[in-house]
């Protein structure tokens, strides 16, 4: 699906992942049993609903709504009606990314808030779009950094160094030193100034200081970018979260042997389905990480104690229910265990993810259940990309697609120039071709009357001619590409912009590229193009 702002074409696809994510896009029945419902079947939101209300009366849901945050431009009557209504959410989220991150973050966001439209018009309840800041991850290099293309046509990548390389907590524990703001304004630096820039300068330069956390930066950026779209915020370190999730992770911390062989059970599944393991599990491995003293460590069993993954520390189980008792931060739930603790938390309808969190639930239906919850229906987020005028000029020029510019440049460049060489030299090359080839059979049958081991030296003749015609048409497509170098500076340009360090746009471009180009309009022809419909 595709949709056009002036100067802006937006291609809308649900990014496919894992085979067993896109089976489940297709609605396959091998996938089926390793989800509970498909995210285009009505009837399995509904069933979802009557799960939760089982599960959340109102004081239940009252707690949810004390988790979540209203934002900038945001409905506080919304969270008042879903508690007295009975509301569901729909949830999403992400690590922290420096500046907003990749745009993929905002196509998570969008797609929750189309999805939580569609099902509160189909339930006749609220439903609240929430996205969960994953403040926990401790992967600094994972969220350090963001890329853009400059004014100058030019990739650039903007780095925020680490306050203390020796050791590896919580990002939410982490206050940025001075140097974000000297990355901030190179940042805005190479960004154009246009009519739409004040309002996305003014919030990057308010949310992105000395002293503030790379997550509570990206959470002000969402905030400012999405609150007017009626999106909510958690936070997984928040104390309302923390103290509601906390009987799940002293449960998985009891039951650790118990909870790792269901998963081993349904990786085991998986394998026999054909589709392997979708997050490698470890054997001891408790699916909880603690404050050590490296920093947030992976806990392992070892006998009757629990041993710390990086620095080798050994605890007893009293004595890591202790620190969580003293720091509720200190204990944290890895990528399996989230899920289960946000459902815990959160009266989740469905959960929006992208195609590596799709496929890491396909292994976790069971594990929900042993924890006596129902797993959310996973409804997969859009992704998009955006082709300016310029570019889309280049694509039409060239007869060329976006999926044409998804190979390596040498590739695209070579067959470019062969397009160009001209026609009589294309015959030229070809009648030698032949003609060698004509030759060379012609005497390998005329040697076997004289001597039959003479085959090889003539067939090593034939590679000698084809290896020298290959060389001579290296070099004239070689001097091709020298006459057509401006051409060639267009389509590098054209790929740079749809597939930047070799990846989907989504994944590399920072939003504010758009934002400041495009305005409001950006987020809006994107979630109006974010269409949820269901059978």
């Amino acid at each position: 699906m595709s949709g056009t702002l002036p100067h802006l074409e937006l291609i809308i696809a649900r990014p496919s992942g894992a085979t067993v994510v896109q089976d489940y896009l297709e609605g396959r029945p091998e996938a089926a049993d390793f989800f509970r419902g498909h995210y285009r079947n009505a009837d399995d939101y509904e069933a979802r609903a009557e799960s939760i209300d089982r599960r959340f009366d109102r004081e239940a849901r009252a707690r949810a709504a004390s988790a979540l945050s209203i934002p900038p431009g945001g409905d506080p009557s919304r969270v008042a009606a879903f508690v007295e209504e009975r509301g569901w959410l729909v949830t999403t989220g992400q690590q922290p990314g420096l500046f907003g991150g990749p745009l993929y973050s905002l196509y998570k966001a969008l797609t929750a808030i189309r999805l939580a439209q569609a099902l509160e018009a189909r339930l006749r309840r609220p439903v609240l779009p929430v996205f969960w800041i994953a403040s926990e991850d401790h992967d600094w290099p994972e969220a350090n950094h963001t890329t853009l293309i400059g004014t100058d046509n030019e990739l650039w990548t903007g780095e925020v160094g680490h306050p203390d390389p020796s050791s590896t907590p919580s990002i939410h524990r982490l206050p940025a030193g001075a140097d974000i703001e000297v990355v901030r304004d190179a940042f805005v630096g190479r960004l154009p100034t246009t009519d739409f820039s004040p309002p996305f300068i003014d919030l990057l330069m308010k949310s992105a200081r000395e002293g503030v956390t790379l997550s509570g930066s990206f959470r002000q950026i969402l905030e400012g970018l999405l609150g007017r779209y009626g999106l909510f915020f958690t936070d997984a370190a928040d104390p309302v979260v923390k103290a509601a999730s906390a009987p799940v992770l002293e449960d998985e911390l009891r039951r650790s042997a118990e909870l790792e062989a269901v998963l081993v059970r349904t990786a085991g599944e998986l394998d026999r389905a054909g589709y392997g393991q979708q997050v490698a599990l470890l054997e001891g491995g408790v699916n909880l990480f603690l404050e050590g003293p490296a920093g947030r460590e992976r806990l392992y069993r070892d006998g009757d104690r629990f041993r710390l993954r990086a620095s080798g520390e050994s605890l007893t189980l009293e004595e890591v229910l202790s620190r969580a008792a003293a720091d509720p931060r200190a204990l944290s739930p890895n990528v399996l265990l989230r899920p289960v603790a946000e459902s815990t938390v959160f009266p989740t309808l469905s959960y929006v993810a992208g195609p590596g969190e799709a496929a890491y639930f396909a292994q976790l239906a069971d594990y929900f259940a042993a924890f006596g919850i129902d797993m959310p229906v996973i409804h997969p987020r859009f992704g998009a990309t955006a082709v300016e005028s310029k570019i889309r000029k280049v694509l039409d020029k060239f007869s060329l697609d976006i999926a044409g510019l998804d190979r390596p440049f040498h590739e695209i460049a070579s067959e470019l120039a062969r397009d160009e060489v001209p026609e009589a030299v294309r015959r030229a090359i070809g009648a030698l071709r032949g003609a060698i080839g004509k030759g060379v059979g012609e005497l390998q049958t005329a040697v076997q009357e004289v001597d039959p081991t003479l085959k090889g030296p003539v067939q090593h003749v034939r590679s000698q001619g084809f290896a020298a015609l290959d060389e001579v048409e290296r070099k004239i497509v070689h001097a091709v590409k020298r006459e057509n170098e401006i051409v060639l500076s267009q389509l590098q340009k054209a790929q740079l912009h749809l597939f930047p360090e070799g990846k989907p746009q989504e994944r590399v471009m920072n939003p504010f590229y758009y934002l400041v180009r495009y305005g409001w309009g950006f987020l809006d022809g994107l979630i109006e193009r974010f269409e949820v419909n269901f059978r």
